[in-house]
């Protein structure tokens, strides 16, 4: 393995993780306005753990799609990942504006089953897209899901944690800065 190999692989890895926390920037948002009505700490470890969970299972099901996407797109592969990446930062930063927007999924019973599985996968839909952009190119699978997993869960649970002691202000933009994030990497893509 060469020395162009090693690098391309750390480049790959870094891109990943950075998008890992771009998408668990919206986990985070929400979960600071769900810890700011008071939640156990049962229920942090557990909605934590659905959304890790759900940041494993639907860029896994993303990057999958994107493989086969990959294969019959051929050349033009980079310029669709790209702009799908466009098109979901664009939407994360245009919904982090719009008011009132996740305060239907705060109103969500937060302690129940359904309500947790909700939340988890309402945070992770974001993940699917991603994933089939990553699926067109990544070569890491197995990683790429446990990091999407590893972030979405922790900063869900940072989140939650902190929105029980601080100011709703706080978490407002996490989703419009994971957005920005995501629409810098499918210019990058692209050009």
């Amino acid at each position: 393995m060469g020395v162009v190999e090693v690098y391309a692989g750390s480049g790959q890895i870094i891109t990943i993780a950075i998008m890992a926390v771009a998408l668990g920037l919206d986990a985070f948002s929400l979960g600071v306005g769900i810890g700011m009505k008071g939640i156990r700490l049962l229920h942090v470890l557990q909605l934590s753990l659905f959304v890790a969970f759900f940041h494993v299972l639907m860029p896994l099901f993303g990057l999958v799609t994107g493989d086969y996407v990959g294969q019959l797109l051929g050349q033009v592969t980079q310029y669709a990942a790209g702009g799908l990446l466009l098109l979901l930062g664009g939407h994360m930063i245009f919904n982090s504006f719009r008011p009132g927007d996740s305060g239907g999924l705060q109103a969500v019973d937060h302690r129940s089953l359904w309500g947790m599985l909700l939340i988890s996968l309402s945070v992770s839909v974001d993940s699917f897209s991603v994933g089939v952009s990553l699926g067109m190119f990544v070569q890491h699978i197995l990683l790429t899901v446990l990091t999407f997993g590893a972030c979405g869960g922790l900063m869900s649970m940072v989140g939650l944690l902190l929105g029980r002691r601080v100011s709703r202000g706080l978490g407002d933009y996490g989703e419009a800065i994971g957005g920005a994030i995501l629409l810098g990497f499918g210019l990058l893509f692209i050009f």
